[in-house]
């Protein structure tokens, strides 16, 4: 009888297994939802636009995957299926992608010294990879925008005195704090790690390296990625993907780092990255953060930043509204590309509204 009931598992496992869904050059569709669900969320999502106007929301793609399949997609404006999108700081969460590679190929561990990999961080030598990796490098750094120029790091690394050399710039400031005691979030922690990581692989294979290690396997074709003048990728800012091709990052963490039949990402690496900052405090930023990834968990003194959807669900998140949601429980990545400059949009909102259209009962 357990023997008979043990192939009986088996074959449900086989039939699990052989049933899910990956993309190949195209990704498979299903038919989209329809009903008022989705006429709200379309109402939220794409207004009335004025292309002449900065205010209000400026959605310029929406995508859904369910199941693996594509079962909604919509753009606006300028921007197509092809179109590979600025994706501001979601910029960072590839470049925490990209060095789960590399962790799996042994090259780092989690508490090296970044020191060892950048040497311009010397007076710094208890700063680790994973300080980096969840924006705790202590480094007095000024995340302000285009609101507060003229004292923002992340302006003069951008445009004006780091430009040349972003890594050597961040890795000039002064410590405010003890490495990994205190989050600050850091476009300069971003462009440390992608200096860090052109010493692991070395400078003959590191220009190809994002495409060699995740593009090709994950079959992203149309990504584009800027350097400063040392040649190093601006993970804080500067990669461009279609909305496709991001929602095939999605798809990767949405199942712990397994592409197909092969792990391309460790899995105590997804869950790092998936696992608050332990020294977080609520209240600083609009989600919790991870490992170079965003998070709707409970911490200490607040509830989740985002109530309506699942604790599960994580992010990759941008400037001027860029968002990439990746649900495990609900099956489901929402890729949004957006031009959003007055602050109205809201997180919670849109997952709401999508949760509605797309998922089954949503449990907290």
């Amino acid at each position: 009888m357990f023997k008979g009931l043990s192939l009986i598992l088996l074959s449900l496992l086989s039939l699990t297994v052989h049933a899910e869904t990956w993309p190949a050059e195209q990704w498979p569709t299903a038919p989209t939802p329809a009903g008022p669900a989705l006429a709200a969320l379309e109402q939220y999502a794409f207004p009335p636009r004025d292309d002449t106007s900065r205010q209000g929301i400026r959605t310029d793609a929406l995508l859904v995957i369910r199941d693996g399949q594509l079962i909604y997609e919509r753009y606006a404006g300028p921007t197509t299926a092809d179109t590979p999108h600025l994706t501001w700081s979601i910029s960072k969460s590839l470049m925490a992608t990209v060095l789960g590679v590399a962790y799996g190929e042994g090259l780092f561990r989690l508490q090296d010294p970044v020191q060892k990999f950048y040497p311009p961080l010397k007076k710094h030598p208890d700063l680790t990879m994973a300080d980096l990796l969840h924006w705790a490098s202590g480094l007095d750094w000024q995340e302000d925008y285009e609101y507060a120029p003229l004292k923002s790091s992340v302006v003069a690394m951008l445009y004006t005195r780091g430009h040349p050399d972003m890594a050597a710039f961040t890795a000039g400031h002064d410590s405010y704090a003890a490495p990994g005691q205190a989050f600050r979030y850091s476009s300069g922690d971003s462009n440390l790690l992608s200096a860090a990581l052109k010493t692991m692989v070395g400078p003959q294979l590191y220009a190809d390296y994002p495409w060699k290690a995740l593009f090709e396997p994950l079959g992203i074709g149309h990504a584009v990625w800027e350097t400063d003048a040392t040649g190093t990728f601006v993970a804080s800012s500067y990669a461009y993907l279609t909305a496709r091709d991001l929602a095939r990052i999605g798809l990767l963490m949405a199942r712990d780092g397994r592409w197909g039949d092969k792990q391309l990402l460790p899995g105590d690496w997804v869950a790092f990255n998936r696992e608050p900052f332990a020294q977080y405090r609520a209240n600083q930023d609009d989600a919790v953060p991870g490992g170079h990834w965003w998070l709707n968990r409970a911490v200490e003194g607040a509830s989740r930043p985002w109530p309506d959807a699942p604790a599960d669900t994580f992010a990759a998140l941008g400037h001027w509204g860029q968002a990439m949601y990746v649900i495990p429980s609900q099956r489901l990545v929402i890729v949004r590309y957006a031009d959003d400059r007055d602050g109205s949009y809201r997180h919670n909102e849109l997952l709401n509204l999508a949760l509605k259209a797309f998922a089954g009962e949503v449990q907290p």
